[in-house]
């Protein structure tokens, strides 16, 4: 018997402050993480198996783990976009798996599983400002992508509702949107879609962003 072994990234997330927010909150926020992850089943070719867990937690599974920390900020931008109100704690982990990867997350016990759920619960218990952290299967948040994740959490923090908005259709990999496109299906000027983007920190995300895939790539 022939087993298939692929390399993934696994992101656990878990609402910010839940115990404050309505049920129907609570619905409204997950509705948007579903949302966000159904549209991410492009990017990576296969869908995510967005898992709901412990509560206010959540799983996905990535097929291109190379587009982690890209998936990371549009979970955040779709929530923000609900409201400012709105955010995730969100473990990312990089590890092998073997075979294929089942419909409920819950289920599944490979180490990069286990790291990203670890290093969710290791981020909630120990940092008072960081809300993303880039771990691997032996916990380690000294590398190098666990340095840009600190940066891109802390530029992304800051986002307003509409900025999350203006950022999250220019988070898709591949081509760049149309600024007019955007800026027509939000209901916005060109204007006010750029300064958003800017004042969001766009630009350099999207430098740093490019720089991680094509270093994964190459």
């Amino acid at each position: 018997m022939i087993s298939v072994v692929s390399h993934i990234a696994v992101l656990t997330g878990d609402l910010v402050g839940s115990t404050g927010l309505s049920p129907a909150e609570v619905t409204q926020a997950f509705d948007a993480l579903i949302d966000c992850a159904a549209m991410q089943a492009d990017w990576h070719g296969a869908p995510l198996h967005f898992t709901r867990q412990r509560g206010d937690g959540w799983q996905v599974a990535l097929a291109r783990p190379a587009l982690a920390l890209r998936s990371a900020l549009a979970f955040r931008a779709a929530l923000r976009c609900e409201g400012g109100e709105f955010d995730s704690y969100i473990s990312i982990a990089e590890g092998e798996v073997t075979g294929a990867i089942g419909p409920d997350l819950n289920a599944e016990t490979a180490a990069v599983f286990v790291a990203s759920g670890d290093g969710l619960d290791i981020l909630k218990l120990l940092s008072l400002s960081e809300r993303v952290v880039y771990v691997d299967d032996a916990y380690d948040e000294g590398a190098p992508l666990n340095a840009v994740t600190v940066l891109a959490d802390h530029i992304s923090q800051g986002w307003t509702p509409a900025q999350a908005a203006a950022i999250l259709p220019f988070l898709t990999p591949g081509d760049e949107p149309s600024y007019t496109e955007v800026a027509k299906a939000l209901g916005k000027s060109r204007q006010a879609v750029t300064k958003a983007l800017d004042a969001a920190g766009y630009p350099a995300l999207k430098r740093a962003l490019h720089s991680i895939e094509e270093t994964a790539n190459g």
